[in-house]
């Protein structure tokens, strides 16, 4: 009986140093090239792409490509090697490539490097933009970058509707905005990469109701607790604002009214909208409304906004969420109160306080 069991160990031994010596063996080379010395890089096409595009290079003594590196932050591309013969690569653009004129560096199984130009495009992205509200003719400037290369502008709303470009840059894009029907809409952007589609929306003024914006909308009057009133001190659009002071610690709720008419409960409107430019320092404000749940006043804390200092801050408010008729139609009131404030008096300007289907 021992001696099976020494029989089978041996056994067992000598098959796993089988296995050893087996995995030690080198693995078969299944590239179809060998490595050239002597690598001649000819043509790439094309010279430019985006990223994931499909590009060739062809020349002579091109076989067995180990690395294809995009030099522009070091971005290697993947590479099937029966797509290289020795006068061809063909490979993808890397998903992350930077987008910028640079150099390709290819680098065969001997070692040798070679490299090539290529221009990575990228497509356009737009960061901020100077309004959000238009009018036919409106000159509305983008910024972003790769944006030099832009041919076309169009409304995602309104395809037959031109978009002028005035004037790019790399990261800048200015348009004129043109005559539609639609009462929002993103934009399709196109460059040398693509077409995008904007994350802004830009809003029609033609089809918004008015509360405030080249002054008071109709029956919509100051309906402030503290100083305030139409300013020409500045402006987001056009010449006026609505200047709205803030005395310390008087906890003042500063806005609008409308006693006559009211404002009517409509289901095609959908936002809230309005510019502000803060005070002296960032505050958190609230919205409150005569017909929300909480009333008008300065308890309502259940709308905050932080209004950022001494600049123009955009605001687009779900008004299903803030909820202005809870109470009943018409609203007769809508305005801005602040806890405070604290340090000393403030002032904010309010434009283009809207309405938008």
């Amino acid at each position: 009986m021992k001696s099976l069991i020494t029989i089978r160990n041996i056994a067992g031994g000598a098959l796993m140093a089988c296995l050893v010596l087996g995995s030690c063996k080198k693995d078969k080379d299944y590239r179809l090239t060998s490595a050239s010395a002597n690598p001649a890089p000819g043509t790439i096409d094309p010279g430019e792409a985006p990223a994931n595009a499909m590009i060739t290079l062809t020349g002579s003594g091109l076989g067995d490509i180990r690395t294809i590196v995009f030099d522009s932050g070091q971005v290697n591309a993947e590479l099937n090697p029966a797509f290289n013969t020795d006068n061809a690569v063909l490979f993808r653009v890397p998903l992350d490539a930077y987008p910028a004129s640079q150099n390709i560096v290819f680098t065969n199984g001997l070692g040798k490097q070679f490299s090539v130009p290529f221009k990575v495009l990228g497509f356009a992205v737009i960061s901020d933009v100077s309004n959000y509200n238009f009018v036919a003719g409106d000159v509305i400037t983008l910024t972003g970058k790769n944006l030099a290369d832009v041919t076309e502008v169009t409304l995602v709303e309104d395809a037959t509707a031109t978009v002028t470009i005035v004037s790019k840059t790399a990261t800048t894009l200015t348009i004129k905005m043109p005559a539609t029907t639609k009462t929002r809409s993103a934009l399709y952007i196109t460059n040398g990469a693509g077409t995008i589609t904007t994350t802004q929306e830009f809003v029609n003024m033609a089809y918004v109701f008015v509360i405030f914006a080249e002054g008071y909308g109709d029956d919509v009057q100051n309906g402030s607790w503290g100083p305030a009133g139409i300013s020409t001190t500045v402006a987001k659009s056009g010449t006026m604002s609505f200047q709205a002071g803030y005395n310390k610690g008087n906890w003042s709720a500063d806005g609008f009214a409308s006693w006559t008419k009211g404002i009517a409960y409509n289901a095609d409107y959908k936002y809230l909208s309005f510019w502000v430019k803060g005070g002296s320092e960032d505050l958190t404000f609230y919205i409150t409304g005569d017909k929300r749940a909480g009333g008008y006043g300065n308890a309502d804390v259940s709308a905050p906004i932080l209004v950022p200092a001494k600049v123009w801050t955009y605001f687009k408010i779900s008004l299903t969420s803030l909820d202005l008729w809870n109470k009943g139609t018409p609203f007769n009131q809508l305005g801005w109160w602040v806890k405070g404030p604290d340090s000393q008096d403030e002032t904010l300007y309010f434009d283009d306080v809207i309405l938008v289907k």
